[in-house]
């Protein structure tokens, strides 16, 4: 028609004056879209734009057009015949166009996901987040979940097994059918396995029980010391020992399971030359049998052990290297049974207050003497297994390149039903969920999701911190959250989350939104919050958190959290993770508790890939900052005042570091209150300076092989601001390690990091603040 028009238009030698165009603008927040009929001519703006626009020529003559009068009546018949001739043509034209449209529309039974690009932002409608919340509510249901878990369970599936592949191609399988385009990461592992000689555990001379448990990355080694008792293994512990003038040196140090990673305790052992460490699980806080036998690991690090800071493809050629977080003693847990026989039988003086509020039988818990020997026979074998990370991904519509991670352990030592069982099944049920709320529901998420499974998790996070050291550069820079699922019910009376500061705002949020699975009347936030939610529910990000290397290694804001018991500890890493034992744990109620959980994550999910901007809160890192920075001045003073630290150090520059970031974190909320939300290529902007927040709180200054963790205030090393806090307080008491001109270089190292983020959140080079 198009053609004809333009036909018709040439023999009057005229031009077509206007056209109808039709502008579809469409809401991202789910507003009914409106149509807008605008009556102009692109011929006529392109004659403006080039200064033709008035009807003389270049003599200023008068122009008058060819008139059809002056033609003969055969002439004009002879252009109308023409004319018709052409609108039949025309009409024919556009007709089977059409007609040939129609036949090539997309077939509802293609996969919502392929290769293309996304489409244009102005063309996305998007629910509303009420509507959302409903669709996730509904569709999330138990019984889909009961027949993920009845479907993933496995009586064994340790890492690098045939019964750990049978599931990751169940899991492939199951994201296949959801429409996605599945695949894998691929990675050569080394990892501890117990030997044909099993490890052995000598009390003054005799063998004490029967040692099946074992943990992996142990010194591989035969040790002898006398025995002591430190409670917990924490640190404080050990200055409680240093208190009563009771020596570690050259010990065999007993601790209890609990409230620290194995791999804490042991360092903390070998930090004060103990000879090794026997780990066990006090009734006082597990409920489990006598001989069930403990399974865990102790490197002071996420990842293969033996590729620190790189990945471990089978492709890569790197030199022989060892993390700093090896053990340099040896560490083996043992059963209830096996501390009782030695535990009972200890000499030596009765252990400081509080330290013997355990329930093993006959045993008075007093700290040990030198005639109370034991040997500890380590003898695990180094292997390397292929393992394997599975992955789908829902494509976002507008900014594809921009993803969020949701993430669950696939392995265990046992069973493992809560601790991988439950996390794979609701990463499963997720993935269906959403993808149906997209296929018929009309969702359309604007930033990417994707779905990860990983193998070897009970040996430090290794798949997932294969996968984040392989990919560093990309994920970084595009990724803007994660949230595990790892281990998120073990109880039914407490909720407890750990997460960056970016993400607190959001989870409070959503726990407004979700049920209580105990008392459906009330939200979570009314049944676990309290008067304080952030004292009630959050918790300190530690080594023993999935999400540590996403968090502190990454720079990548995560999130988990988990419903768990405030009285018991749950018997993770033991044969006894199982079904019944989680119902038991639960008070049955398994079911309720991983529905509401999967809302949770689902809820903080869709928020993030939802909204024209990113959920993440930058100036919650302001108060903890502050927080850090009134601490380290405080400490300063006082030991300048003491003449331990020289007053050459100043906190003008750590001051000016701290205003810098809370300035770049109010003018960016300003920008926000005055920007058009419709404007994609803004929000696009906005969110790219959100998301260097978490990246640039990385100190650039410490090599990963070294520390892994390099972020300074979640992260571990001397390079975070705890330990600044700390170096001052070792300066305080004139302990050797308190190293004045270290404690000077770190602290002007971490001043700039937190300038540096300052600097990224601004935005552009022109708006940064140079004030330092």
């Amino acid at each position: 028609m198009d053609q004809a028009r333009t036909t018709i238009s040439k023999i009057f030698n005229g031009e077509p004056r206007s056209y109808t165009r039709f502008n579809l603008t469409q809401n991202m927040e789910g507003d009914n879209s409106h149509v807008e009929m605008k009556l102009s001519s692109d011929m006529d703006d392109e004659m403006e734009a080039n200064g033709v626009g008035e009807n003389v020529n270049q003599h200023n003559r008068p122009y008058y057009p060819s008139k059809l009068n002056q033609h003969s009546p055969k002439t004009v018949c002879g252009f109308v015949i023409a004319i018709l001739f052409l609108f039949i043509i025309g009409y024919l034209i556009g007709y089977l166009s059409n007609r040939s449209t129609d036949k090539t529309e997309i077939s509802s039974d293609c996969p919502v996901f392929s290769e293309i690009a996304p489409v244009r932002a102005e063309a996305v409608y998007s629910l509303d987040w009420s509507d959302l919340r409903a669709l996730l509510k509904k569709k999330l249901t138990t019984d889909n979940i009961n027949s993920n878990l009845k479907e993933f369970s496995s009586a064994s599936h340790q890492a690098g097994s045939s019964g750990d592949e049978a599931l990751a191609n169940k899991i492939m399988g199951k994201f296949k059918t959801f429409g996605m385009n599945p695949w894998t990461d691929e990675h050569y592992v080394k990892v501890h396995e117990p030997a044909d000689s099993k490890n052995r555990v000598l009390f003054r001379g005799n063998v004490v029980g029967t040692t099946e448990g074992y943990l992996a990355y142990s010194a591989v080694t035969t040790v002898q010391g006398a025995a002591l008792y430190a409670h917990y293994g924490r640190a404080e512990d050990f200055r409680r020992l240093k208190e009563l003038n009771v020596d570690v040196n050259g010990k065999v140090v007993l601790v209890r399971a609990g409230l620290l990673s194995f791999a804490e305790k042991v360092a903390n052992a070998a930090n004060l030359n103990a000879s090794a460490v026997l780990i066990y699980p006090d009734p006082v806080n597990y409920e489990i049998n006598e001989d069930t036998a403990l399974f865990g690991h102790v490197h002071l690090g996420t990842g293969d052990p033996y590729t620190p800071g790189f990945p471990s493809f089978n492709h890569t050629q790197f030199p022989r290297a060892k993390s700093s977080g090896l053990p340099s003693i040896p560490a083996q847990t043992i059963t209830i049974k096996q501390a009782i026989e030695i535990m009972s039988k200890l000499g030596g003086r009765a252990s400081p207050d509080g330290w013997s509020d355990g329930m093993l039988r006959d045993t008075m818990y007093k700290l040990g003497d030198d005639s109370d020997n034991i040997t500890v026979v380590v003898s695990n074998s180094l292997v390397e297994k292929k393992i394997h990370n599975v992955f789908g991904v829902i494509k976002g519509y507008t900014d594809a390149d921009r993803y969020m991670v949701i993430g669950a352990q696939r392995d265990a030592w046992g069973p493992g039903f809560a601790r991988s069982t439950v996390g794979t099944s609701l990463l499963v049920e997720l993935a269906r969920t959403i993808t149906d709320m997209i296929k018929n529901d009309g969702f359309k998420p604007k930033r990417s999701i994707v779905f990860a499974s990983w193998s070897a998790g009970e040996f430090g996070s290794v798949g997932a911190t294969e996968w984040l050291e392989g990919y560093l550069t990309s994920l970084n820079l595009k990724t803007f959250s994660y949230i595990s699922l790892d281990e998120v019910i073990s109880g039914f009376d407490s909720f407890k989350a750990t997460a960056s500061p970016l993400l607190y705002g959001l989870l409070e949020s959503t726990m407004k939104q979700v049920s209580s699975p105990v008392d459906a009347t009330k939200s979570l936030h009314e049944q676990f919050a309290g008067s304080s939610w952030e004292k009630s529910v959050m918790e300190p990000m530690g080594l023993s958190h999935s999400v540590y290397p996403f968090q502190s290694f990454s720079g990548i804001p995560s999130l988990s959290f988990r419903f768990t018991s405030s009285s018991k500890s749950y018997p993770f890493g033991t044969f006894e993770d199982t079904d019944q034992n989680l119902e038991r744990y639960t008070s049955f109620n398994t079911l309720k508790l991983a529905k509401t959980a999967g809302e949770v994550a689902g809820l903080v999910t869709l928020r993030l890939v939802h909204d024209h901007l990113l959920k993440l809160n930058v100036e919650k890192y302001t108060s903890v900052i502050r927080n850090y920075v009134s601490q380290i001045r405080s400490k300063v003073e006082s030991r300048q005042m003491s003449g331990r630290l020289p007053s050459t150090v100043t906190m003008q520059w750590l001051l000016s570091a701290q205003g810098s970031y809370d300035r770049a974190a109010s003018a960016l909320v300003s920008a926000i209150r005055n920007s058009d939300l419709e404007d994609m290529e803004q929000c696009r902007i906005i969110n790219n300076r959100i998301m260097r927040v978490e990246g640039s709180l990385l100190s650039p200054y410490v090599s990963p092989r070294e520390s892994l963790f390099r972020h300074i205030v979640l992260g571990s090393g001397s390079h975070t601001l705890t330990a600044l806090v700390n170096h001052l307080e070792a300066i305080k008491v004139g302990l050797e390690s308190a190293d004045v001109d270290q404690f000077k270089n770190q602290f002007a190292l971490a001043t700039w990091t937190i300038q540096g983020c300052a600097n990224a959140l601004a935005g552009e080079v022109w708006d940064m603040d140079n004030e330092i």
